[in-house]
């Protein structure tokens, strides 16, 4: 059995879930198709908490995301696949354009961002990462994506994170460039909030 045989086979067991287990339908349109939101949400909080370190999370984890979409669009391009619905008969649950289906964009910014947490935060990172897994499953179950894009899109996102963490915690002059540009946002910030800033950042994680 081919690699895409295998992969198309696991397609069709999570796929036919919703014809199974229809009750949870709306569930994985939701996941499918709003979760992300949660992520955005998520990084804003963590940053308006005015903590030091926090920011930095955000900081790394948007250069982070940046690097992982970059490399997605790259090899969208080069090794295009349709989508499921594209090539065969599918259970579709959610409205989806007829775009490159490898890697996931949203398993990549799921992971990529859960990934950045995990890194400064480690049990809350944990709980990102569930998220994370509930959507990319949520993708292929409601027919828009193989487990292959969604598997592709964890490692993606999750190698994006590590690489640029290392690189900056390993690079001083890529690292000081991260906080110079938090600094001159908070210098900004700090005329219209007084609140004080929390901690300072970390070096070493």
């Amino acid at each position: 059995m081919s690699f895409a045989q295998l992969d198309y086979q696991l397609f069709q067991m999570v796929n036919g879930l919703g014809r199974t287990m229809d009750v949870l339908n709306p569930v994985m349109r939701m996941f499918a198709s709003y979760a992300e939101y949660v992520f955005y949400i998520g990084i804003v909080i963590y940053w308006f908490t005015r903590h030091r370190i926090q920011r930095q999370m955000v900081a790394q984890s948007l250069v982070s995301a940046c690097v992982a979409f970059a490399c997605s669009g790259i090899i969208g391009h080069f090794f295009y696949r349709d989508r499921p619905f594209v090539t065969h008969t599918v259970l579709q649950l959610i409205e989806h354009p007829a775009n490159a289906s490898f890697p996931s964009d949203h398993a990549t910014g799921a992971f990529v961002i859960a990934a950045s947490i995990w890194i400064f935060r480690r049990k809350e990172g944990m709980v990102w990462f569930v998220l994370a897994a509930c959507i990319a499953l949520s993708r292929v179950w409601t027919g828009v994506h193989y487990p292959s894009d969604v598997l592709a899109g964890a490692v993606l996102g999750i190698a994006a994170a590590a690489v640029i963490h290392q690189l900056l915690s390993r690079v001083p002059k890529a690292q000081n460039m991260l906080f110079q540009v938090i600094h001159w946002y908070e210098v900004v910030e700090n005329k219209v909030w007084k609140k004080k800033l929390v901690s300072e950042y970390s070096t070493k994680l």
